[in-house]
């Protein structure tokens, strides 16, 4: 099995995991609980644009709980707004007021709905700890997945603002 968490592009061997229904074929979870699944059940798991939108005293379960269910050597990838180079936009003088909005957005979450909002704030550095805390060894920051055409591709303004990470079990 392999989980797209939070997705909502249908593709060929995936299985689509989201807190609403947005497909006909998805199942409902959520990434913080992902007790409906055996230990060591899933190849793969992709999340983009999802882990910040867990709560800070939930990262470490949550990240506990994708470690259980991975197969060994399984794959985690990760896509969340890199704070690094989303607060280097922010103080840059080069951009305008209507793109360091957009950029606080990216950041704290659209708040279009009672799911868009953004709880933690995560650059490669505290990525890299939560992950290695948990069990994760082999971590490789990337550009791109090449799996889906989603946000974790995003650069409106000619740069990545995502931070792209693969973790091995």
């Amino acid at each position: 099995m392999k989980l797209h968490i939070g997705g909502e592009e249908e593709k060929e061997g995936w299985t689509i995991l989201n807190t609403q229904q947005k497909t006909k074929n998805n199942l409902i979870g959520d990434l913080s609980d992902l007790s409906q699944f055996e230990s060591d059940s899933v190849e793969e798991i992709y999340a983009s644009h999802v882990l910040e939108h867990v709560r800070q005293k939930d990262i470490e379960h949550t990240l506990a709980g994708v470690y259980r269910v991975l197969k060994k050597n399984g794959s985690f990838y990760i896509s969340v707004p890199d704070l690094d180079i989303l607060c280097h936009t922010m103080i840059s003088p080069y951009y305008s007021k209507e793109v360091k909005f957009h950029i606080m957005r990216i950041i704290y979450g659209g708040q279009t709905d009672q799911y868009d909002f953004h709880y933690f704030g995560w650059n490669v550095d505290l990525m890299s700890t939560f992950l290695t805390q948990v069990g994760f060894l082999d971590l490789k920051k990337v550009e791109s997945f090449g799996l889906f055409d989603d946000t974790s591709n995003y650069k409106p303004y000619g740069f990545p603002v995502s931070l792209n990470i693969i973790a091995k079990k």
